[in-house]
């Protein structure tokens, strides 16, 4: 990839959805105000540092088709003009925020020692860039996962050196994330799990984990950190049973140990669709405990079970997830981060300007549609018609928590001709079609 090929694109600017041309958003209006915010607010678009700078379309039958060294040997020489190509890249696409693994900004040393030296000038040089560009970094994250020490887990390691080292590098990627000014620290527990309860003890894994989290809380709030702590979810793949199966058993390992006033969630739609959840029913199920923090946008592919991580295309899709983030009042320090890459044969700059047009202008139609919804009122008067009987009567009484067993007991034999209203869910998804090509 090669920097004069984002000086010929140049800036991606709005220009309407009749507009044929290629390099232009359709939908995108980052400062139109819709729903009372602009759109670059309500959306708050992040790059992905793995995917963009550092991935180069090798999957498990192939080599690479992208060139990212950017014509550099050196490797510290290497990841600053990874940095500066981000940069310019975030400049062109007007994304105001960016997201990073440790391991994507900074070349790898000869030891832990000579790695975090690295990294530390690496920080400064991103502090720099972020300085010139104004640009925010919307949160990091320590990779505890891709090494081979890290092969059974991390925090969950069997092992206390490798528990050692990922709290080291937890704590040295908390310290740029401070600096940086970053709003959320991520926990992605990518081999935090287990694949066969043989030569497991589960309850010491978990235990280790929870100390893990805790350590990490208390080291971040004090040296300054006030973003969100972070869990995001996957249920499988690459280890076949994970603890952080979803968003229900995320929030319920955080309550246990009375981590919830630190934590939120971080959702990723190809990850709760490989739970076989829909990512909308992700995104309430944070939203009713107060914890949904941020989302990683991108899709799967249905006929493929596992995480592609395709640039999200599908407006259904994205109308639904603003729908259900704007009922939840919005992001506060979360955002929408592309964890999304191009297909291994869309390999040149284009590719990517393009793909990222393509899910910038997705999310942007589905905010629209979204806000359609929402002003249409239909979806939120048949839930609440739906649910009235316990607006008066026993059902009053069920919400306000004033019966006894016995009292539900006695009203039940006194039913007679019960019959249940229709859900209609067929005349609801045509409401949504109504909307979304009106």
């Amino acid at each position: 990839m090669k920097f004069d090929d984002l000086k010929r694109i140049g800036k991606i600017e709005y220009k309407g959805s009749k507009n044929k041309e290629k390099f232009c958003f359709k939908y995108y209006n980052p400062e139109e105000v819709i729903f009372g915010k602009k759109m670059k607010d309500h959306l708050k678009f992040a790059l992905s540092y793995w995917h963009t700078l550092v991935a180069e379309g090798i999957d498990m039958f192939g080599d690479a088709t992208m060139d990212k060294s950017f014509g550099q040997n050196d490797p510290l020489e290497k990841y600053k003009a990874k940095a500066e190509f981000c940069f310019k890249l975030m400049d062109i696409l007007g994304i105001d925020y960016y997201c990073f693994h440790d391991v994507d900004i900074a070349p790898k040393g000869k030891d832990l020692k000579e790695t975090f030296a690295f990294f530390d000038q690496m920080v400064d040089y991103l502090a720099s860039l972020q300085k010139k560009y104004n640009k925010k970094l919307l949160w990091a994250t320590a990779n505890n996962f891709s090494a081979k020490k890290f092969m059974v887990g991390a925090a969950t390691s069997p092992n206390a050196d490798v528990y050692t080292i990922a709290a080291a590098k937890v704590k040295k990627t908390i310290d740029a994330t401070i600096k940086l000014g970053g709003s959320g620290y991520v926990f992605w527990g990518g081999r935090e799990g287990y694949e066969t309860l043989l030569n497991t003890d589960m309850e010491k894994e978990l235990d280790n984990l929870a100390t893990f989290l805790k350590l990490a809380r208390d080291y971040g709030r004090e040296n300054g950190f006030k973003g969100d702590f972070l869990i995001e979810p996957k249920p499988m793949e690459p280890t076949k049973h994970q603890y952080d199966f979803d968003t229900a058993t995320a929030i319920g390992f955080l309550r246990k140990h009375n981590l919830l006033a630190d934590f939120k969630i971080n959702i990723e739609a190809n990850h709760a669709t490989l739970a076989g959840h829909t990512f909308e029913h992700e995104l309430r199920t944070a939203a009713i405990d107060n914890m949904l923090g941020s989302i990683d946008a991108n899709e799967g592919d249905v006929l493929l079970g596992w995480d592609t991580d395709h640039f999200p295309k599908d407006v259904y899709g994205s109308t639904l997830a603003m729908y259900e983030i704007l009922k939840a009042g919005g992001f506060k320090n979360g955002g929408i981060n592309f964890d999304a890459r191009t297909r291994r044969a869309s390999n040149t700059v284009e590719d990517l300007v393009l793909a990222y047009i393509m899910g910038m202008d997705t999310y942007a139609l589905g905010l629209r549609k979204a806000v359609a919804l929402i002003e249409d009122g239909r979806l939120d008067e048949f839930v609440k018609e739906r649910y009235d009987s316990y607006n008066h009567g026993i059902g009053k009484r069920i919400s306000e928590k004033e019966v006894t067993l016995e009292e539900l007991y006695e009203y039940a034999l006194s039913i007679e001709d019960l019959e249940v209203e229709s859900g209609r869910q067929e005349y609801l998804e045509s409401i949504i079609n109504q909307i979304m090509f009106s």
